[in-house]
């Protein structure tokens, strides 16, 4: 049971849910790449390809896959929860009656491979950005149907 499901109020149901879109392993799989080619270029290459792959490639990996199990995105038909982090953690709770905005940037491979930005400001709160959200059209929309409701 993760943060989202031991922190719900009587009578709160979890409308939508979302995650961090795989594009986070962007990065990670290139340096890991880089490291396997340069390892297998040569006497000297492998001298560089394991530094890359010991230094760079293996602990950025696997910082982005605690970064990815660690975040949860929902909407409830009370409010909005997100929590990001595992050591330092960082959590919005937002009723949705004090949903201001919403806002969605995506660039074209965000379009493409929909992911994107979400921009969530409250009525008193400053602006909180959440990037690389799998469907985050989808996450505007079912913020707006809550919203709505009330």
């Amino acid at each position: 049971m993760g943060y989202i499901e031991q922190h719900l109020q009587p009578d709160e149901q979890i409308v939508y849910k979302t995650q961090l879109h795989n594009i986070v392993f962007l990065w990670p799989t290139i340096w890991l790449i880089f490291g396997i080619v340069s390892f297998f270029s040569g006497p000297s290459g492998a001298v560089s390809g394991m530094f890359i792959l010991l230094f760079i490639a293996f602990p950025f990996l696997l910082s982005v896959v605690i970064r990815k199990r660690t975040s949860e995105f929902a909407i409830t038909n009370k409010r909005i929860l997100i929590k990001t982090g595992w050591i330092r953690r960082n959590s919005l709770e937002l009723l949705n009656t004090k949903v201001e905005g919403i806002g969605v940037e995506q660039g074209i491979l965000g379009r493409i491979f929909n992911f994107g930005t979400i921009i969530i400001s409250g009525v008193g709160t400053t602006r909180q950005p959440f990037k690389n959200i799998e469907n985050p059209l989808e996450f505007r929309t079912q913020v707006n149907n809550q919203i709505s409701k009330h």
